[in-house]
């Protein structure tokens, strides 16, 4: 084995040790929560389990609330976003429309929650739920965003609005781009 071949290889073996495991808060409502599904099907656990198949050394935390708000978000970001967080998925607002809340509002305090997260240093992708269009709101912040679309029918759980197994599945299809993305960003720290 010549020298090159062998520091290569003492090089790439140190990298792989010394990498840390990417932490990534899933942050939202009963959408993130997985209501009316096992918790292996909700989407931060077929995220987890996507990464992982394609190589990635990540763990993602469900911090979903059913019927959370983006007020009630913002009472429990501490601790809802600990300490070594690197990424975190926020999906919030369809529940403040459902209780008379202005889009003006939703936007606003969506926007305090990303500020905060970016200036711990946290990376963000923002999601946009079905009929709710919040990619403005991500741009306006710097961060990236996702659009959720999926068709009611089959990918929907017994109550016809939540998502199923199969709707996670294809959610998590969606943003996996903007997640590699987020994780190569990480990883050039």
């Amino acid at each position: 084995m010549t020298r090159a071949i062998a520091a290569f290889i003492a090089l790439a073996l140190h990298t792989a040790a010394g990498a840390a495991t990417i932490h990534i808060v899933a942050f939202g409502d009963s959408n993130t929560a997985g209501y009316l599904v096992s918790r292996a099907q909700n989407y931060p656990s077929q995220l987890q389990a996507a990464l992982r198949a394609k190589g990635y050394d990540v763990t993602v935390e469900n911090a979903g609330v059913n019927g959370d708000t983006t007020t009630g978000a913002l009472a429990r970001f501490d601790g809802a976003i600990g300490p070594g967080t690197d990424i975190a998925i926020v999906e919030f607002g369809v529940n403040d429309r459902r209780r008379g809340a202005t889009m003006a509002s939703v936007r606003d305090r969506l926007g305090e929650i990303i500020r905060t997260l970016k200036a711990r240093g946290i990376g963000v992708l923002l999601i946009s739920f079905s009929h709710m269009d919040l990619a403005d709101v991500a741009k306006a912040n710097g961060v990236l965003s996702a659009q959720w679309a999926v068709s009611a029918g089959k990918y929907r759980a017994r109550d016809g609005y939540h998502l199923n197994a199969q709707g996670y599945a294809i959610v998590v299809r969606q943003m996996l781009p903007q997640v590699e993305e987020l994780i190569a960003r990480i990883s050039l720290r």
